[in-house]
């Protein structure tokens, strides 16, 4: 069997070794990679300002003393620990150059063989933001919008087609005032990469996109995929506004709930998110709000501050956004109508 190309290493999701800094990598990296770095930050500081001072011989000598011994030894069998763990492994540094040959010329002397990415990060960086902008000017690959109103469960209903791309998912934030979760949001280069590895694996002719907002959170969708965004047909999920609250309450309140958070700690958050909009919802308003949520955690009942949040901001903005785009509808109804209409669609 051939070695994989770059583009199978992402759409195969084959596993990385990242040897750049830490902080190279929380800028952003690949799905699948592991940060196990030659050089530390302060070493590669140090190694990088004996090259401009000095030349890169001396660099060299430095980076070989400041990873030798016992540093050595224990940064070897890290390498070692993840290729056994994943033998199908390659390893990438910035360019692919004396970072990742060198480790790869280590691990060759402890028994290990691992193949390097040529051109590193940059090269496989260079072709995420290339498959971006291919697959937003491919015109053979129709697009759809699924739109609908805050609570009606167009990810669960996206996340159930093939031809679906969940851009919330890879952003790790569900759109709204009130989405951020736990767990961080991937950087935007981060997030570019994995929306990136996710279209290579993507099989169907078709591509079914949630009709999101530019920002997701603190990430946003590349310019090219929001522009064709915005010019694709759109369908419509319509549900009862006692549905969406009661899915709403479901996902914002019970699951997180179930899965650990106090009501305290939940209860903060929310009262958090909403003083983020309370400018938006006016003053009166915003303490309408704000009071249910307080008597809906010494209670029990939701419904009402979840209601009213539907009524007097998510519904007017999702209103005033469907008047711009009613044009381009080509489809509305329930869950089942909607499904039915997407799996005709896909292809």
């Amino acid at each position: 069997m051939s070695p994989p190309g770059l583009r199978d290493l992402l759409r195969m999701e084959v596993p990385l070794i990242d040897l750049r800094t830490p902080a190279e990598f929380s800028r952003g990296a690949f799905p699948r990679a592991s940060n196990l770095p030659l050089l530390t930050d302060e070493e590669r500081a140090a190694v990088g300002t004996t090259y401009k001072r000095r030349g890169q011989k001396a660099a060299i000598a430095l980076g070989e003393r400041l990873v030798s011994g016992d540093i050595r030894v224990r940064r070897v069998q890290a390498w070692l620990a993840f290729a056994t763990e994943h033998p199908n492994a390659w390893l990438y540094c910035w360019r692919g150059g004396m970072r990742s040959a060198t480790v790869q010329s280590w691990l060759h002397d402890a028994g290990m063989d691992l193949p390097r990415v040529e051109g590193g990060y940059k090269r496989l960086r260079a072709l995420c933001i290339n498959t971006l902008e291919a697959a937003a000017d491919d015109q053979q690959r129709p697009w759809l919008m699924l739109g609908g109103r805050t609570g009606t469960g167009k990810t669960e209903v996206l996340t159930s087609q093939q031809a679906g791309i969940d851009l919330e998912g890879l952003a790790n934030h569900r759109g709204s005032a009130f989405g951020a979760r736990d767990a961080p949001q991937p950087t935007p280069i981060a997030f570019e990469n994995a929306l990136a590895a996710d279209y290579l694996r993507h099989r169907t002719l078709s591509v079914l996109l949630e009709d999101e907002s530019r920002a997701i959170g603190r990430v946003g969708i590349p310019g090219s995929w929001f522009a064709r965004m915005q010019r694709s047909p759109v369908v419509i999920l319509e549900a009862s506004l006692e549905e969406r609250g009661q899915r709403i309450a479901a996902e914002y309140v019970r699951e997180p709930m179930r899965t650990g958070k106090t009501p305290q700690e939940l209860e903060f958050t929310l009262r958090e998110s909403l003083g983020r909009i309370s400018r938006r919802l006016g003053g009166r308003r915003h303490k309408l709000i704000d009071t249910a949520l307080s008597n809906a955690f010494a209670h029990g009942d939701h419904t009402t501050w979840i209601t009213m949040l539907l009524k007097w901001y998510y519904d007017p903005m999702y209103d005033y956004q469907l008047r711009k785009k009613k044009e381009r509808i080509v489809f509305s109804g329930s869950r089942p109508d909607v499904i039915g209409y997407l799996e005709n669609w896909t292809r």
